[in-house]
């Protein structure tokens, strides 16, 4: 397949993959008029790319693991598998970075909904920021070290 055919089926443009080729992350063969060609196994290999990237892994960095993939042998399964660990670190600390925002952000959502919901009931009530079953609640109580959002 030509460069347009695997862009489609990829949803990369044409420069992307022009430029994945630049970094060493896919090969083509040429034409003999010169046009890049493509197989199936492209389409698998610039989905890999596109994963690595979106995961914030350097054009760089997925070039280090390249070579095992396509050209094994000892060296290069060695310095593959180095960078290989060393961005499933990365990827592993942002995860638990990522999680732990989520349940802080679930943790607001919970105390905006318990906030709204007796600012509803306190609406006919000269008591605007409080409900009888709550205590009066102040964002900034949330930020606190011992918030169960943010451990301290």
């Amino acid at each position: 397949m030509r460069i347009g055919e695997l862009s489609a089926r990829t949803g990369a443009s044409r420069r992307s993959l022009r430029y994945y080729e630049q970094q060493g992350l896919l090969v083509s063969t040429r034409s003999p008029s010169g046009q890049r060609r493509y197989d199936d196994d492209h389409v698998q290999r610039v989905a890999l790319i596109q994963i690595f990237l979106a995961a914030g892994m350097s054009s760089r960095t997925i070039a280090q693991m390249v070579p095992c993939m396509t050209e094994p042998n000892m060296d290069r399964a060695r310095q593959a598998l180095t960078a290989m660990n060393q961005e499933r670190t990365r990827l592993s600390s942002t995860i638990d970075s990522l999680t732990a925002a989520r349940e802080a952000l679930d943790h607001l959502i919970d105390v905006n909904r318990i906030f709204l919901a007796s600012a509803d009931v306190d609406s006919a009530s000269d008591r605007p920021n409080q409900h009888p079953g709550f205590p009066p609640m102040k964002y900034s109580n949330l930020y606190s070290s011992r918030s169960k959002a943010f451990p301290g």
